[in-house]
């Protein structure tokens, strides 16, 4: 079976994602796409086991399979959690609204150490950029801003939201460089010590569900070897936007 076989033929969810999901898309906006395939266990009784991800088959197209998906969301990886917070969802079946319906059981206080840890690393190259070029990437500049916009929002409220709303026109500023880089690091540092002061007093649990995810991963897994459809023991919650149109 071929990579892009088993985003065809095994996708569980797919979603759009980066600008059009943040809200800050314009004309020349490319559309990418995110999504997570389970590859069928016996797969895994092999010695060349399964790609954890898969890029394509589609441009702006990237994959992973449903366990490193889940590993990585468990660790609070920020484009993970996006994707599985994304308003644009293209498709959904049974296990991928159940994968949906457990979106709070990956969130946790580790949110707080692995995208300010993210916004770090991406402070830096903006810096570098400024001492090579003498001028930043303002699009990265506007992304840094919303991730950590978003982090703080998520520390104070345990909900992630990914569309910025009514930052957009001061966003796009940003990215057209319009705003002096003096106040956007003066931004920056506002918004790094509000997620500070959010982390002491938010309403996230110390520690994701692992639990229910395990539980939810085993049930994929032995409906797969089985060739039996997936039981669900959570539905999804009334009025989620992923029930929608699905």
């Amino acid at each position: 079976m071929q990579p892009e076989d088993l985003v065809r033929d095994h996708t569980i969810y797919a979603c759009v994602m980066g600008s059009r999901a943040f809200g800050l898309a314009t004309d020349d906006s490319d559309t990418d796409r995110r999504g997570v395939f389970v590859a069928p266990t016996p797969l895994y009784w092999r010695f060349e086991k399964p790609p954890t991800h898969v890029d394509g088959p589609l441009p702006e197209q990237f994959s992973w399979e449903l366990e490193r998906f889940c590993e990585l969301a468990l660790r609070a990886n920020p484009n993970i959690l996006e994707c599985l917070h994304s308003p644009l969802v293209e498709y959904a079946d049974d296990t991928g609204r159940e994968l949906l319906a457990l979106r709070q059981a990956f969130l946790s206080r580790r949110a707080h150490e692995s995208f300010t840890g993210y916004a770090l690393a991406q402070r830096r190259k903006l810096d570098a950029d400024l001492r090579t070029h003498g001028v930043p990437r303002w699009k990265h500049a506007m992304h840094l801003l919303r991730l950590l916009t978003g982090a703080r929002d998520l520390l104070r409220t345990g909900r992630l939201t990914v569309d910025v709303g009514e930052e957009r026109e001061r966003l796009l500023a940003v990215k057209r460089g319009e705003i002096p880089w003096p106040r956007i690091e003066t931004w920056m540092a506002r918004l790094a010590a509000e997620a500070e002061e959010a982390a002491r007093r938010t309403p996230l649990p110390g520690e994701p569900d692992l639990r229910r995810v395990a539980d939810f991963l085993h049930r994929v897994r032995r409906a797969s070897a089985c060739r039996e459809p997936l039981g669900t023991t959570d539905p999804v919650e009334a009025g989620s936007p992923q029930g929608a149109g699905l």
